[in-house]
């Protein structure tokens, strides 16, 4: 977990639970508390004009989700939805902020993740604008397995769908298909039960 969970309840925090599909944020709306996952997934994405969707970041267990909006106290630029049922604590704003106050320790542990959520989007930003789809699915791939605790080949499975690259990389779901597909007989990454491993 990022935070503790029992430092955020002791300040006021709830468990909220999500159905898949569901909707946590919306684009536009006011930042009004705190999001912590405690178990699920949650997906940012954003919607181009046309209807497309485009995800923006996964967020999985003990992630906090859109925490820079309290801080820049601007609506959201992205929409927050669950994946899968989720589990989220949640804490207002107001007990957050003065739980940061009094917790110096946590402000800097919490700036820390978002200067590295940042740093960590300037490298993808640099790689998706790559014209060739297996460095951007490879910078997916280590992304996500950079942030898990497998460092061994082909022990982290990828939870993400082939769609979910593609939202992720901007490419079409087909080109992501054949990318993986050569990848693995390069042997580059794995493919067990339709499920990628790297």
């Amino acid at each position: 977990m990022l935070l503790d969970e029992n430092i955020l309840l002791k300040y006021g925090a709830i468990v909220a639970e999500y159905e898949h599909g569901e909707e946590i944020f919306n684009e536009g709306g006011s930042p009004k508390y705190y999001f912590q996952i405690r178990t699920g997934i949650v997906e940012l994405n954003n919607y181009d004009v046309d209807g497309k969707e485009f995800t923006q970041h996964i967020l999985f267990e003990g992630q906090s989700i859109g925490e820079s909006f309290l801080f820049a106290d601007m609506p959201y630029t992205v929409n927050a939805i669950a994946k899968s049922a989720c589990d989220i604590i949640k804490i207002s704003k107001y007990s957050f902020l003065k739980l940061l106050d009094e917790n110096p320790e946590i402000s800097l542990k919490l700036f820390k993740l978002i200067a590295e959520r940042l740093s960590d989007k300037y490298s993808m930003m640099f790689t998706l604008i790559s014209q060739e789809p297996e460095s951007k699915i490879k910078s997916i791939l280590n992304y996500l397995k950079k942030n898990s605790n497998h460092d061994s080949p082909f022990t982290y499975e990828v939870p993400l769908t082939r769609k979910q690259i593609a939202n992720l990389t901007g490419l079409r779901v087909e080109t992501v298909i054949r990318t993986v597909k050569r990848m693995a007989n390069n042997n580059k990454l794995k493919i067990r039960n339709r499920r990628i491993f790297c």
